[in-house]
């Protein structure tokens, strides 16, 4: 019987995070200049660390370390958030 290994596109997680990225970088890049130089920056930035470390974690070999990126891409989840939060309340002044 042929082993089957796991591949990265094989994690739901990471599946849907890529595709979320993409998703915020759609939005963001058609804001106007200073909601996306301020907040936009960091909202993507956040977004796309969230995938990026998950796949820096399944890249490692030890448990410890896979946890650890692991951890830091929840931690990402929450700064994006925090940065959608943001521009919701942060409405234009007319």
């Amino acid at each position: 019987m042929e082993k089957k290994y796991l591949k990265l596109n094989d994690i739901s997680a990471y599946k849907l995070s890529f595709n979320l990225s993409n998703y915020v970088w759609g939005i963001v890049v058609k804001w106007e200049y200073f909601a996306r130089d301020t907040v936009g920056k960091q909202f993507v930035e956040a977004m796309d660390s969230i995938s990026a470390n998950i796949a820096e974690g399944f890249g490692r070999y030890s448990k410890k370390d896979k946890i650890r990126f692991y951890r830091y891409s929840f931690g990402s989840l929450n700064e994006s958030l925090d940065w959608n939060q943001k521009k919701q309340r942060k409405k234009p002044v007319i």
